[in-house]
């Protein structure tokens, strides 16, 4: 059986690790404490006197292979990009959300309505720390799931406040334990495509906690980026602005750079290869194909969201939640958008399921 050791061997060396927290997860929700988180959000050895050797942690890794064809059979998936029940463009009827939200707000208004209808009993989300770095955090209140909407550069802290490497990635998987601990049985679990693929695969298992998670939002993803002082320097020249001009970021076809003068940077995708994440250029998922729903800006006009719904849960909850708690796209101004918002999803998908095959392959060479 192979073990902790043979993951450091097989995904850590070699670059592959997402830093998703599922090994570390499982490891202290069972209290077995011998994995622990470091600095960067990567797993390592805490105590390895404590490791049983269960081979736990090595099965749930999206990186590795064993249990995968289970995995989809379990969500139902289906080439090329997930099963895909229908599409959505819409946003949160709730102004007060939309003024917060990156895109259109669909995700905290779903959250907010199965919240207010007591459905779940909180959900797991991210939470600006600083400028550019999020923090996994267990909503419980709705002041809490307000506190999370949106991603927005704050230049109030100053930017001194930065250290030498901020991510956009937050390790929201490790709010398991605090799941597990609090007793939860009902959480709704927002993460990106790596996240959710380790905690479909975690469920498949019948692995703690994850049957107290009821509904996966997974959003869309084209990498996770670094913003050490470097990158920052090279995004400043890329795209002809200071940090001090900054009102907020948002990715969709491109880097949207927000002014406070009402002017918008556009810094294309593929010219971010500098700041992406390692271990993104090896990932295949873009639109979170395993979730319940997924979400993004791409297809989708400033201020609203492209929802794909992927599941009867997912279906059922955006059923109940259209008219009351968010919006759809008036169809009659734009008859084709959904069908046009789709295909640049399976655009998007499709490019970044390539480049990772031709790193992968680069890899054995």
């Amino acid at each position: 059986m192979k073990t902790f050791a043979d993951l450091v061997k097989e995904v850590q060396e070699p670059g592959l690790c997402h830093h998703c927290g599922g090994c570390v997860t499982f490891c202290t929700a069972i209290n077995y404490g011998a994995l622990a988180m470091d600095e960067d959000g990567g797993p390592r050895y805490q105590d390895r006197d404590k490791c049983i050797e269960c081979g736990i942690c090595y099965a749930i890794c999206p990186e590795i292979t064993e249990h995968e064809e289970e995995t989809r059979k379990h969500v139902s998936w289906s080439a090329p990009m997930g099963r895909t029940i229908g599409t959505t463009v819409a946003r949160s009827l709730d102004p007060a959300v939309r003024a917060h939200a990156t895109d259109g707000g669909v995700v905290t208004g779903l959250l907010l309505g199965l919240l207010d209808k007591g459905h779940i009993d909180g959900a797991i989300v991210a939470k600006k720390a600083v400028p550019f770095k999020r923090e996994p955090w267990l909503a419980l209140t709705r002041q809490d799931l307000l506190a999370a909407a949106g991603f927005h550069f704050d230049t109030s802290h100053g930017m001194q406040r930065f250290s030498q490497v901020y991510s956009t990635y937050s390790p929201s998987v490790a709010q398991l334990e605090q799941v597990a601990k609090k007793r939860l049985t009902r959480v709704a679990m927002v993460g990106t495509p790596c996240q959710i693929h380790t905690l479909r695969r975690m469920e498949v298992m019948g692995v703690v906690p994850t049957e107290s998670i009821k509904y996966y939002f997974g959003l869309f993803c084209a990498g996770n980026f670094m913003f050490g002082k470097p990158e920052r320097r090279q995004l400043e020249d890329l795209g002809n602005f200071t940090w001090a001009e900054v009102r907020k970021i948002n990715l969709k076809e491109d880097l949207m750079v927000h002014l406070h003068n009402g002017k918008v940077r556009y810094i294309p995708l593929d010219k971010l290869d500098f700041m992406k994440r390692h271990a993104c250029n090896f990932c295949l998922d873009y639109a979170a194909e395993f979730a319940d729903l997924s979400f993004g800006g791409i297809g989708a006009e400033e201020g609203w969201t492209t929802v794909i719904t992927r599941s009867q849960v997912g279906e059922t909850l955006m059923t109940r939640a259209m008219g009351r708690y968010i919006e759809e796209y008036d169809r009659k101004t734009k008859p084709n958008l959904k069908k046009e918002a789709l295909a640049k999803v399976l655009h998007y998908s499709d490019l970044k399921k390539q480049k990772a095959q031709v790193e992968r392959e680069k890899m054995v060479a």
